[in-house]
C-alpha cells in the first residue's frame, strides 16, 4: 500500500478518534429525552436551536464545560436537544420554553426542574455546576468559611440556628433546595462570623445584599412566606442594567416582576450623577404602589433600544412599559421633569407610544410589508382576504417559510381579493387583543368580511393556498360596496351569506 493511502486511513483514524474524545455532550432527542433524565439524579440539558446565533456562540463553551465536568465526582452529565424540531414541539411546550438556548437543571429523575442561571462560559458554567450538584446549603464554621461562601456582591440567604436540627431547620433546608439556582445559601450556630447584622440567639433567616439596605432578618419559616419574602427583599429600589455581569440577575427579575415597569436610560459615563439621586427618590415615593424602576447604561441597552424602536440620540430617554401593547416614553429627558412626568401618568394624563417601522416608500414585492402604522389600512380595514405572517429577522422557520409565501403570493398576483403580507413582530407592536404571537413564524388570516383565524397547517404552498381558498370571501372589495348599496342583493349573494352564518 502507498504511503498516501496509510496516511489517509491513519487521518480518518486519528480525526475519528478526536471527533469521539470532544463528544462530552449527550445529544438528545424525542425518542431518548425520558429515558435518559429519568435514569439520572442530577442532569443539565440545554434546548436550542441550529439557527440560533446565541446556541452557535455556547456551544463550545457547553462543550468544553462538559468534559471537565465529566471528570467529576460523580460525574455531571451536560446534554442537549434541537427544540425547535417539530418532533420536539410538545417538550418545548412542557416546558415552556421562551426562547434559545434555555438550559434546565433536572433533579431526581426529572421530578424537579429548575432553569440555569449561571455563566455561559466554560469556567463558569464549571464552577456553577458544581455548586448546584452539591448541597443546597452549606455551614459556616469559621472565618474562612465566610470568606468562601459569602460573595460580597450578591445576595446569600444565610439561616442561623443555636443547632442544626429541628423543624425549622429542616424547612431552611427546603426552601435551600427550591431556590438554590436564584440564590446563595448557607447556614450556622454563630451569628457573630456573619459580616453584617447584630448577633441573634434564636432561629433567624438572613438576607445579606449588596445593595440598598445590606441586609435584612425574617423570622418565619414557612417556605411559602420565606419564599415571598426573599423574593420582595431581593429587589432593588432601582435596578442598574450596565455591563456587569452581577447585576444581570436583577435586571431579569426586574423584567419578570408582573408591575409595571419605568425604564431610565443614560449615558452613564457623562450623566449618571446628575440623574441617579432624583431617580432613586421618585422610586422611594413609588415603592409598593405597583411600579418597578430601572436605571440603564445606553451602552448596555442596545437590545432595549432595538426592542422599543429607538435610537441612542433620543438619550437620556424614560419609559413606561404596562404591558406588551401599553407604553409611554419622554425623549431628551432632564432630571427636574422625573417626578412631574410619573405624575402624568399616574394621573392618566400622558399618551401612549406606539413602536413603528417607517412606512415603505416602496412595497412592490409579491409579500407586501406591513408595518404597524399600515396594518389597519392594509389588513384589517382593507377589505381584502389577508394571509399576514409575523416573522422575526433572525428566526430560521422564518426565512425557510419567505420563498414560500413568495410562491403564494404570485399564485395570488392577478387576484385583487388576495394579500400576501409580513409585518416584523420584533420591530412594530401588535395590537393587543387582535393576534396571539407566541413564536416565530405565526401566520394568521383575515377574510374581506373580517374574519380573523390563525393558520396551522402545513407550511407548503399548496396547504397555505388550500386554506385561502376555503376561508376568503369571493367579492372583491369595491363589489361589496356597491352590494351594499343595493337594497336587493343578488339571491346568489344571499345564498352564499347564508352558508357563511352556518
Amino acid at each position: 500500500m502507498e504511503w498516501s493511502g496509510i496516511l489517509l486511513i491513519l487521518s480518518v483514524f486519528f480525526s475519528v478518534c478526536i471527533a469521539e474524545e470532544k463528544e462530552h455532550v449527550v445529544t438528545l432527542d424525542h425518542t431518548n429525552f425520558t429515558d435518559t433524565v429519568t435514569k439520572h439524579n442530577f442532569i443539565v440539558v440545554e434546548f436550542y436551536a441550529p439557527w440560533c446565533g446565541h446556541c452557535k456562540k455556547l456551544a463550545p463553551e457547553y462543550e468544553k464545560a462538559a468534559s471537565i465536568l465529566s471528570s467529576h465526582d460523580p460525574p455531571i452529565v451536560l446534554a442537549n436537544i434541537d427544540a425547535s424540531d417539530d418532533s420536539s414541539k410538545e417538550l418545548a411546550i412542557k416546558y415552556e420554553l421562551q426562547g434559545f438556548p434555555t438550559i434546565k437543571i433536572f433533579r431526581d429523575g426529572g421530578k424537579n426542574v429548575q432553569e440555569y442561571k449561571g455563566p455561559r462560559e466554560a469556567d463558569g458554567i464549571v464552577a456553577y455546576l458544581k455548586k448546584q450538584a452539591g448541597p443546597a446549603s452549606a455551614e459556616i464554621k469559621s472565618k474562612e468559611d465566610v470568606a468562601r461562601l459569602i460573595d460580597e456582591k450578591k445576595v446569600n440567604v444565610v439561616g442561623v440556628f443555636p443547632e442544626l436540627s429541628g423543624e425549622k431547620f429542616e424547612k431552611f433546608i427546603t426552601l435551600a433546595e427550591k431556590l438554590r439556582a436564584d440564590y446563595d445559601f448557607a447556614h450556622t450556630v454563630d451569628a457573630k462570623l456573619l459580616p453584617r447584622g447584630e448577633p441573634v440567639d434564636k432561629p433567624t433567616i438572613r438576607i445579606l445584599k449588596p445593595f440598598d439596605e445590606l441586609f435584612v432578618d425574617f423570622e418565619d419559616f414557612d417556605v411559602d412566606a420565606a419564599e415571598k419574602f426573599i423574593e420582595q427583599a431581593t429587589v432593588p429600589i432601582v435596578t442598574i442594567f450596565d455591563k456587569e455581569p452581577e447585576n444581570q440577575v436583577y435586571v431579569s427579575k426586574f423584567f419578570k416582576s408582573p408591575n409595571a415597569k419605568v425604564l431610565l436610560f443614560m449615558n452613564f459615563s457623562t450623566e449618571l450623577d446628575a440623574f441617579q439621586s432624583k431617580y432613586k427618590d421618585v422610586a422611594v415615593s413609588y415603592k409598593g404602589d405597583g411600579l418597578s424602576f430601572l436605571l440603564g447604561d445606553v451602552d448596555a441597552g442596545a437590545g432595549a433600544f432595538k426592542y422599543f424602536g429607538l435610537k441612542t440620540e433620543q438619550a437620556p430617554l424614560i419609559i413606561i412599559m404596562v404591558n406588551e401593547g401599553e407604553k409611554y416614553l419622554n425623549t431628551h429627558v432632564a432630571p427636574a421633569v422625573l417626578a412631574s412626568w410619573l405624575k402624568d401618568y399616574k394621573d392618566g394624563k400622558l399618551k401612549q407610544y406606539v413602536k413603528s417601522e417607517p412606512i415603505p416608500e416602496v412595497n412592490n414585492e409579491p409579500v407586501k410589508v406591513v408595518v404597524r402604522d399600515t396594518l389597519r389600512d392594509l389588513v384589517l380595514n382593507s377589505g381584502k382576504n389577508v394571509l399576514l405572517e409575523f416573522y422575526a429577522p433572525w428566526c430560521g422557520h422564518c426565512k425557510a417559510l419567505a420563498p414560500i409565501l413568495d410562491e403564494v403570493a404570485l399564485s395570488f398576483e392577478k387576484d385583487s381579493d388576495v394579500l400576501i403580507a409580513k409585518l416584523d413582530a420584533t420591530a412594530n407592536d401588535i395590537p393587543k387583543g387582535e393576534f396571539d404571537i407566541k413564536g416565530f413564524p405565526t401566520l394568521y388570516f383575515k377574510s374581506a368580511s373580517g374574519n380573523i383565524s390563525q393558520y396551522d397547517g402545513d407550511r407548503t404552498k399548496e396547504a397555505i393556498i388550500e386554506f385561502i381558498e376555503k376561508n376568503r370571501d369571493k367579492l372583491a372589495a369595491h363589489e361589496s360596496e356597491s352590494i351594499k348599496a343595493d337594497s336587493t342583493p343578488p339571491e346568489s349573494v344571499k345564498t352564499d351569506s347564508a352558508k357563511d352564518e352556518l
